[in-house]
């Protein structure tokens, strides 16, 4: 018996892998004509009397109210000079990142062939973490000086925050941007929707991002993944005793889905956890439901939370 549930199991690894390589190789077969525009460069390398060029060429930069004196003042700013050095210095070819990029389009051009090809456009903007990536139907906006690495002396942030700053995490965030135009908002405020919706979005990395480990997916340390994995089952059952799942408290969201440094449960554990547990759980709730059900990634999407819980058949790791 044991070896015929060995057997079994070789097979659907086998079928799993099977599958994998042709998608890969469909997606490699796939044409991406991507173009990069260093707004950083054209911006810092002009002179003041570029500026009428340079609002011609990039009006959506330049917003109405703003005086002249402003963007000069920037130009000629020895702190946004010396920011501006610092991303020259990381950044300065960025053909890498470009290839990472396609890489990462011909993905979305498999499973969603009407994308519109975005132009990438890199800036250096206001250090503001919660827009690192900016994605509409024909640009993407890479903030640059979000992704000099962690330990950058320009941080002064918590390390939750900047252990993201770094450039492999450039595609996550492009991912995390273009998921907001493809997966549905949650329809209730419940804890579980929430879950749900953050999962879904995890797990179009899944499919986006193959080579990228779990860790950078969620923006976790390794160590962080670990321990989500080896309580599991420790932090489902907390949610189940407490009621948790269909709870509309809006304060759920602070402790279990947004950025923290820490998940509070309130108990001795709280320091040991990493911030979003309820993230990393509703990513293997969908997860076990698409392994367990037929549906297109776009019937997922757009999917009730309620029946992707109830037709995962969802088991956390003892």
């Amino acid at each position: 018996m044991r070896k015929l549930v060995f057997l079994f199991s070789l097979l659907l690894v086998f079928l799993s892998c099977d599958k994998k390589n042709k998608v890969e190789k469909a997606v490699d077969e796939i044409n991406i004509d991507l173009k990069v525009d260093r707004f950083d460069q054209a911006f810092f390398e002009s002179k003041p009397q570029d500026l009428p060029k340079l609002k011609e060429q990039y009006p959506f930069f330049f917003p109405q109210g703003n005086e002249d004196s402003v963007w000069i003042e920037k130009m000629e700013n020895p702190q946004w000079r010396e920011l501006y050095s610092e991303v020259q210095k990381k950044f300065r070819d960025f053909e890498p990142e470009k290839l990472k990029i396609v890489g990462l389009f011909k993905h979305i051009k498999y499973y969603f062939p009407k994308t519109n090809t975005p132009e990438i456009f890199t800036i250096i903007s206001e250090m503001d973490y919660n827009n690192k990536v900016v994605y509409t139907d024909d640009k993407i906006i890479i903030a640059l000086e979000l992704y000099l690495g962690k330990n950058h002396k320009f941080y002064e942030y918590p390390e939750y925050i900047k252990q993201n700053f770094e450039p492999n995490q450039i595609l996550p965030d492009i991912v995390s941007s273009f998921s907001k135009g493809k997966v549905a908002p949650p329809r209730d405020q419940t804890l579980l929707s929430q879950m749900i919706y953050a999962g879904k979005e995890l797990y179009l990395k899944d499919l986006l991002l193959p080579d990228y480990s779990d860790a950078d997916k969620i923006g976790y340390k390794p160590e962080q993944i670990l321990w989500s994995k080896e309580n599991e089952g420790y932090m489902w059952r907390y949610f189940i005793e407490k009621k948790l799942l269909f709870d509309t408290d809006q304060k759920l969201l602070s402790q279990f889905i947004n950025p923290a440094p820490f998940s509070k449960f309130y108990l001795e554990i709280d320091n040991e956890s990493p911030g979003r547990v309820g993230s990393w759980i509703g990513w293997q709730i969908v997860r076990s439901y698409m392994e367990n059900n037929e549906v297109s990634l776009h019937e997922l999407l757009q999917m009730d939370a309620k029946e992707i819980f109830e037709k995962s058949k969802y088991k956390p790791t003892k």
